[in-house]
């Protein structure tokens, strides 16, 4: 009777041990995916395009950035690109420039769905840095930033032409 007891306690203090350590485990990993917050200057990062120029984040400060976290894979990501693409001719003689994230895939993957598209608007990809600095989980993620590198929004989800314009004309300077 006493080594069942014992038996039995000591696989509740396991569980217990088990429990505890989870719990300080998913306390500690979250922490290291943070959120940019809104209302705060948007992390600066410097990426290429696919015709190796770099741009910085910061260089567009005075114009509204549309950053957008996409990959060729994701369906509303493919849905949403040629509506960026539309507002992108229509907002950028306006001070509204769309910077699209590719978050780690191939420059020939990139460059396939980009063709197809006819995308004009500078892509660059990510090798997970950027992507990590905002907290990125699904895509797409769209950030508004405004004309002093204030990130006024975050949008994770597909949108329609017409939400796109009107995040378009919010940014506008």
């Amino acid at each position: 009777m006493k080594k069942k007891r014992l038996v039995i306690r000591t696989v509740i203090l396991l569980l217990l041990g088990a429990a505890v350590a989870y719990t300080l485990y998913a306390n500690f990993s979250s922490d290291d995916i943070r959120k940019v917050a809104i209302n705060e200057k948007a992390p600066d990062f410097v990426l290429t395009d696919m015709e190796g120029n770099k741009h910085q984040l910061s260089d567009y400060e005075g114009q509204g950035v549309f950053l957008n976290f996409w990959g060729t894979w994701c369906k509303p990501c493919e849905k949403e690109m040629p509506y960026m693409n539309n507002q992108y001719k229509q907002f950028k003689e306006q001070g509204v420039q769309v910077l699209a994230v590719n978050i780690n895939e191939s420059d020939f993957a990139v460059n396939k769905f980009t063709s197809r598209y006819n995308l004009d608007f500078p892509i660059v990809i990510d090798k997970g840095e950027v992507m990590e600095a905002y907290g990125i989980g699904p895509l797409p993620t769209t950030f508004l930033v405004d004309k002093d590198g204030i990130v006024i929004k975050r949008l994770e989800s597909g949108m329609t032409e017409a939400m796109i314009k009107g995040y378009m004309e919010e940014i506008k300077p």
